[in-house]
């Protein structure tokens, strides 16, 4: 359709079918002269004024005719989930973000840091002008020893002994900072790519470029505990994205019912042909309904939603039933005998071993099954904010996640899941090689550590460094935008050209940044 602009001010559109065509009142620019009409500034303005809102309205109605479109494309059946083609060829199909929920210390997991026991006590001048959220006093030594595993000689804490088997498929980023040390905000920037609660999570963008590998699961799901993390929702949203592409938060109960997965997801009274038949029904008068009063992206994301709860009231069953695996793949989650009751406790009530394990073998099952996007929360809140008692809580803490990270490693490189799946892990931020207080770390936005693994990323490497106390990234930097152009292009997906047009201007992950880190790419 193209719209036109005559000289006479007249705003109208021709399309090749016809539809949609606009005339709007128009503005005569013939002069006073050639009428006989005498005209006050006032009138000269409005009318002036009338045309400037006619070029303006004809702008809007061509972005809704656009609209009306696609919500008409997809009320006809047409999926906003369908697979698309990518930039380039992919090395990951999907991704599982294991997520440490409120920080955990790079200096005490995987960046080792000696000079922290030679000037213990001590406030370097290197480090005296790096503030964070609260004052800290002289560096405190990490208590945990680190050694070197596998044969590519990766050096990590005693406290991940089960993650260290599998050192040579990790590939560790020393580097990593961020904006502010701030919890929210820094959540918003790893989540987002924005300090603010005004943009699409990377999961999202993952899901709107990439679509989805099966329709009759979300393609995007959040596990955690019953609770919130902090941001809760914000973390996961599609924000000015259709609805759609938002994740889907699953905390289940420790003695779920697999059918009972989502609440009234199943329809006791109907028959699936009846259902079908009603859920046809619906969706006709949602079309109608969007014929007649135009585009509604609250509509279009409705109209989809009920199509994937129809679904999903088999496959969700099937995804979520872990009475289908092995009693051997549940001792290696940590799912069975005492360790299943393993607690890391924090203020906030912390999280169970019975319950990451269990969601990391979910998400091997999800991926499994074609799910794009999946996040695992250590429960609610922030439990490895450690401002104290930072020794007792790490070790707690990764007793906890170790083992079921592990298996989930070893279990996506045996099905031959791994090759393909990008597996992240980290927090928002690092800790303080500083001491708050006798036996805490501080917030640390200026270097902190996270690892990847799978889907395209070299093993058995360490990138970039921090300085010799593990207090500021250093040697090849590494942004949170870096990281997420990097994401993106193991995705197959170019973050420049990844953009969505929303209130004037073309979005994207991120933003004005971002450099793919090509030198940890396989």
């Amino acid at each position: 359709m193209v719209r036109q602009l005559n000289l006479h001010g007249n705003v109208g559109s021709v399309g090749t079918s016809g539809e949609c065509s606009v005339d709007v009142p128009s503005l005569s620019l013939a002069s006073p002269v050639e009428t006989g009409v005498s005209w006050s500034r006032r009138a000269v303005l409005c009318r002036s004024f009338n045309g400037v809102g006619a070029l303006g309205l004809a702008a809007v109605l061509s972005r809704e005719a656009g609209a009306q479109q696609t919500s008409r494309a997809e009320a006809a059946g047409s999926s906003a989930l369908a697979s698309r083609v990518v930039h380039f060829p992919a090395r990951a199909k999907r991704v599982i973000h294991l997520w440490m929920n409120g920080a955990p210390s790079q200096v005490d997991t995987f960046d080792p840091k000696p000079a922290l026991l030679k000037h213990a006590g001590e406030r370097p001048e290197s480090t005296k002008n790096l503030t964070t959220e609260n004052a800290t006093g002289g560096l405190m030594p990490s208590p945990f020893r680190f050694s070197r595993r596998g044969q590519s000689g990766l050096e990590i804490s005693e406290l991940f002994p089960e993650v260290a088997k599998l050192a040579d498929e990790l590939c560790v980023i020393r580097s990593m900072h961020t904006d502010v040390p701030v919890h929210e905000s820094s959540n918003w920037m790893m989540f987002t790519g924005s300090i603010q609660p005004n943009r699409p999570s990377w999961g999202s963008w993952l899901l709107y470029g990439l679509g989805t590998e099966n329709e009759n699961l979300p393609g995007f799901i959040v596990l955690g505990e019953p609770g919130q993390p902090v941001n809760g929702p914000s973390n996961w949203s599609s924000r000015f994205l259709p609805g759609i592409y938002q994740g889907t938060q699953i905390a289940l109960p420790p003695n779920y019912q697999p059918r009972e997965v989502i609440p009234s997801l199943r329809n006791m009274g109907l028959s699936r042909n009846s259902q079908r038949r009603q859920l046809d029904f619906m969706q006709r008068l949602n079309a109608l309904h969007l014929e007649s009063s135009g585009a509604e992206q609250a509509m279009s994301a409705r109209i989809q939603s009920l199509e994937m709860a129809f679904r999903m009231q088999n496959s969700a069953a099937d995804a979520f039933d872990l009475s289908q695996e092995t009693e051997g793949t549940l001792t290696d989650y940590g799912l069975t005998g005492a360790e299943a009751d393993l607690v890391a406790t924090s203020g906030d009530g912390g999280f169970r071993r019975l319950t990451f394990g269990r969601n990391c073998l979910l998400a091997r099952r999800l991926v499994e099954r074609g799910v794009r996007v999946v996040q695992v929360y250590c429960g609610k809140s922030q439990p490895w904010d450690h401002h104290s008692g930072n020794t007792e809580s790490h070790r707690n803490h990764a007793r906890v996640v170790d083992r079921p990270i592990a298996a989930l490693l070893q279990d996506l490189r045996q099905r031959g899941l791994l090759d393909e799946t990008l597996v992240l892990w980290g927090g928002e931020f690092g800790r303080t090689p500083t001491s708050q207080g006798n036996d805490g770390r501080d917030h640390n936005h200026h270097g902190f550590t996270v690892w990847l693994a799978g889907g395209g990323v070299k093993g058995g490497m360490t990138f970039g460094a921090t300085d010799d106390f593990g207090f500021m990234a250093v040697e090849n930097r590494v942004h949170v935008h870096d990281l997420h152009a990097t994401m993106l292009q193991l995705m197959g997906l170019d973050h420049q050209r990844l953009t969505y047009r929303y209130s004037g201007r073309d979005f994207r992950l991120t933003d004005v940044h971002g450099r793919v880190v090509q030198e940890i790419l396989a």
